[in-house]
């Protein structure tokens, strides 16, 4: 059993190497010998010796903590991209910090302001919806932290963001419905300042001209993300003279608000109008009739976004890049 106060400076002295030595292996640094790493891997795991990490993160200027901004917990969308942020930052050994917006983006700019920045190596961000300054995210980088936004980023920051490819999930979507026959089709969208939300807007636009089909500007809806905000706005869309016929929405929650406000007006989903969404949430085999979507690669962009904020975290001067992961469509009952 290890004695109280055994530390590296042990370690080195059974070797016969430096203190500095031990603790780049035990750090898994590269500016050390593979042989001499693994001499010192073994005999730590032998005497069950842990690192101090405090200790060893004053030593090496990394604290092996990336904190990660998100608007929401409880999505599925959200806690999907958590568990592949949490893959790649355990197989690379980081540990996650996590803060949560509630979707408001005053509550973004307090987190950011009273970030403990000297317990980070670097950060994950998906902006909250009514996001419309970067200045808070400006500071951050002239300050020299890593930055990675993902899902929803910023249009005007030069740094590496990771996203599906909203345009060709809206471009599929869109293009299945005409295929379907549906003539009239409706786009309920989200916040217009947000750059997923132009994207999937252009995909459905880029649909539209594909096909010779007009647009109607009375059916673009432009509001929040929920199931509340899906009712209203077929609400808004039964109001109209001509109703559309089919329904393409910026994600399955107000899709599948969409179907509820539907069905209450005692309309014949996927017979008379079709809806389809965007996610792949599970309440799309649960809501009846099933729901058309575009799944989203939700693993793959937690996964990707922390690997490359890492890349970032370890060489400062990692150009930044964009990541586009394709989407595919997910034919149901409801289209």
């Amino acid at each position: 059993m290890i004695k109280k106060g055994f530390g590296i400076k042990n370690i080195a002295e059974m070797l016969g190497i430096s203190v500095s030595t031990v603790s780049r292996a035990l750090r898994d640094a590269h500016d050390i010998n593979p042989e001499t790493k693994e001499k010192v891997l073994k005999l730590a795991k032998e005497l069950n010796f842990k690192p101090n990490k405090n200790a060893a993160a004053l030593a090496s200027g990394s604290t092996k903590n990336i904190g990660v901004i998100i608007p929401f917990i409880t999505n599925y969308y959200f806690s999907t991209v958590i568990s592949g942020i949490q893959e790649a930052a355990f197989q690379l050994g980081y540990n996650i910090i996590l803060f949560v917006t509630n979707d408001e983006e005053e509550r973004e700019k307090q987190l950011i302001e009273n970030l403990d920045l000297a317990s980070l190596d670097g950060l994950l961000i998906s902006l909250s919806s009514n996001s419309s300054s970067i200045e808070h995210f400006e500071t951050l980088i002239d300050g020299g932290l890593p930055l990675v936004f993902f899902d929803r980023v910023p249009n005007e920051i030069n740094a590496s963001k990771v996203m599906q490819s909203d345009y060709e999930g809206a471009l599929l979507a869109t293009s299945h419905l005409i295929r379907k026959g549906y003539k009239r089709i409706a786009h309920l969208a989200g916040p217009e300042s947000l750059k997923f939300t132009q994207e999937r807007l252009r995909g459905f636009l880029s649909a539209l001209k594909q096909a010779q089909m007009p647009v109607h500007e009375e059916y673009i809806i432009h509001s929040g993300f929920s199931s509340q905000h899906g009712y209203a706005d077929v609400q808004q869309l039964l109001a109209l003279e001509e109703l559309p016929d089919a329904i393409f929405a910026v994600n399955d929650r107000k899709a599948i608000g969409a179907i509820q406000a539907l069905k209450d007006a005692k309309k014949l989903v996927g017979k008379e109008i079709g809806v389809v969404g965007f996610t792949n949430d599970p309440m799309c085999t649960v809501i009846e009739p099933n729901l058309t979507t575009v799944e989203e690669p939700a693993f793959q962009i937690g996964e990707q976004s922390c690997e490359l904020l890492i890349k970032h975290i370890k060489n400062k001067d990692f150009e930044p890049r964009s990541v586009l992961i394709p989407c595919r469509l997910i034919e149901r009952d409801s289209s």
